[in-house]
């Protein structure tokens, strides 16, 4: 009797005292400031008393910095560059097509030392008060019809269908507010007066105003710009964010299989392995999207301009100005009064322009790099050298979990 009793505490003992261990094992956290040794607390297991994961933070946000900093100078110094493609492009009339950023040269010393310094950034507050109203009708327009705003490569056809209805609406809406920015872009300073802060509201309602019936009888309606905005502005899209999830895609499954390559073993991400694909990605698709989509582009800015007694700069010499003065009767007329008019190369004029801002733009992408790779390096270098040495740990009263048990 006695042996079956003893043999019964030994079975529940062996059950019991597996499922605790089992348990703590899983659920209990191993807090170096807890004093309860029960709770699966080892004093083995301490660590030094600093702010866990602050080296972390510091990472992200350092990270997030540089790749902030590098869009917002990306965008202010490539905005000379827009102005003076789009001039090129409405310049149905010039000798030089400006296919090199070389020839600009000439173009941009002229201008500059006529005009003043800030001439090429004209129309840059229209600019991003175009992309306010879009942002703000997408959102409006999502919460009225429930097409959805983001989308993965998970979502469903109609998912995407929804959200391309949704951008093409947005587009359709914010046309008259883009032609109203174009002009105020290219028109010169010389010749016209410098418009305010809210002109380009003003005359965007003003198109909108006159759906139907346009102010010149040379101006397009709304309803004849609309749909080949639209047309425009989703191919510019799709191009971009299929270019961008590729290449972003691509580069981070690459880093995800050497972090977890067994014979590497497990890496922690740097700052740059971490920030600097997006910012390629986001780079790359903007730079497939533009060329694809130049031809486009360049017809779509003659038709937003036509009619509206626009004077830009001579941009065959940067001196003085040149009235635009077309006659084209919808998006069809125009292209191919291009090709016979001008040639292939009169849907390109002004890519030279492109070539400079996307040179730009590289360069500061390759800044960011070198930002990103110094700051992995001073981070790497911190948790290899700490400042300050760890107090090492009391002996632990459990045999063979003393210091290094727990890696």
């Amino acid at each position: 009797m006695n042996e079956l009793s003893h043999e019964r505490d030994r079975r529940d003992e062996s059950l019991y005292g597996n499922t605790l261990h089992s348990r703590r094992d899983l659920e209990f956290p191993l807090d170096p400031h807890s004093q309860n040794i029960g709770q699966g607390s080892f004093p083995s297991a301490a660590v030094p008393n600093e702010p866990p994961n602050q080296t972390d933070q510091v990472q992200r946000l350092a990270g997030l910095s540089i790749g902030f900093c590098s869009i917002f100078c990306e965008q202010l110094l490539s905005h000379p560059c827009i102005v003076l493609r789009r001039q090129c492009q409405i310049h149905h009339a010039g000798g030089w097509y400006h296919l090199t950023p070389f020839s600009l040269l000439q173009t941009v010393i002229n201008v500059q030392r006529t005009q003043g310094g800030l001439v090429l950034w004209k129309g840059l507050g229209s600019v991003y008060i175009v992309r306010g109203i879009g942002m703000m009708s997408e959102s409006f327009i999502s919460e009225v019809t429930g097409f959805p705003r983001d989308v993965s490569r998970h979502s469903s056809i109609k998912k995407l269908g929804g959200h391309l209805l949704l951008k093409g609406l947005v587009f359709a809406v914010t046309t008259p507010f883009f032609a109203a920015s174009l002009v105020e872009t290219v028109q010169s300073d010389i010749a016209s007066e410098r418009p305010g802060v809210f002109d380009v509201l003003v005359e965007g309602m003003t198109r909108i105003g006159a759906w139907g019936a346009p102010k010149s009888p040379r101006q397009l309606s709304v309803w004849q710009l609309a749909l080949p905005t639209v047309i425009f502005r989703l191919s510019h899209y799709v191009v971009n964010s299929i270019a961008q999830f590729s290449l972003s895609s691509a580069m981070h499954q690459e880093q995800q299989d050497l972090q977890e390559n067994p014979a590497g073993g497990t890496q922690e991400l740097s700052v740059y392995e971490t920030y600097f694909p997006d910012l390629l990605a986001s780079f790359t698709g903007s730079l497939l999207a533009d060329m694809l989509t130049y031809p486009l582009e360049t017809v779509l800015h003659r038709l937003y301009v036509q009619g509206t007694r626009t004077i830009i700069d001579n941009t065959d010499s940067g001196l003085g100005v040149v009235p635009i003065n077309t006659r084209y009767d919808g998006f069809i007329d125009c292209f191919t009064s291009i090709l016979k008019e001008e040639g292939l190369q009169g849907l390109y004029r002004g890519m030279g322009a492109l070539v400079l801002q996307y040179a730009t733009h590289a360069l500061i992408l390759r800044l960011a790099k070198l930002l990103f790779e110094k700051l992995s390096q001073e981070l790497g270098r911190k948790k290899i050298n700490p400042k300050s040495k760890p107090l090492p740990p009391p002996p632990s009263p459990l045999g063979g979990f003393g210091e290094g048990g727990f890696r």
